[in-house]
């Protein structure tokens, strides 16, 4: 299984960019993240469909689509380990995840998505996002293989 990560917003420089490739080297997943920007001076909705564009096409053909949305389901770490699980056992190739800029996803890539997923009722700042993605994919990792570093309790 491959995982890409498509998220508004460069990270280069930012201390996110490397606790992200700390969790890529210990995936057994390939993980990508492709990062995209708009480069006009744009604000509300045309920002939105310019990000909402950039991301869709960042997104791998095939992929299971992924939103990152705070209307998404909420899921214990154990819960969101089952669903990758299972995504990997019924043969997903590829999956991403889609991470929005600081006013989130555009409503037409949310809709479109195969999942909706919710890191919590509180609003995080979208690089932060990245990172506590990065983790979760980790802990999954661990509680489906069965390694002690997720300690329910």
């Amino acid at each position: 299984m491959r995982i890409t990560i498509c998220a508004v917003a460069r990270a280069r420089g930012d201390p996110v960019a490397e606790i992200c490739r700390t969790y890529q080297k210990r995936l057994p997943w390939p993980v990508t993240i492709r990062e995209v920007e708009v480069r006009k001076n744009l604000s509300g909705e045309k920002l939105a469909r310019a990000e909402a564009s950039l991301l869709g096409a960042a997104l791998p053909e095939r992929a299971t689509a992924i939103a990152l949305d705070g209307n998404g389901k909420v899921h214990s770490s154990e819960a969101f380990a089952k669903r990758l699980g299972r995504w990997r056992d019924d043969g997903v190739a590829d999956l991403a995840f889609m991470i929005g800029g600081a006013n989130g996803l555009h409503r037409d890539l949310v809709q479109g998505a195969h999942f909706g997923l919710s890191l919590g009722a509180m609003t995080w700042p979208h690089l932060l996002a990245r990172a506590m993605l990065m983790e979760q994919l980790y802990r999954a990792h661990t509680i489906l293989s069965g390694h002690p570093y997720h300690r329910a309790g």
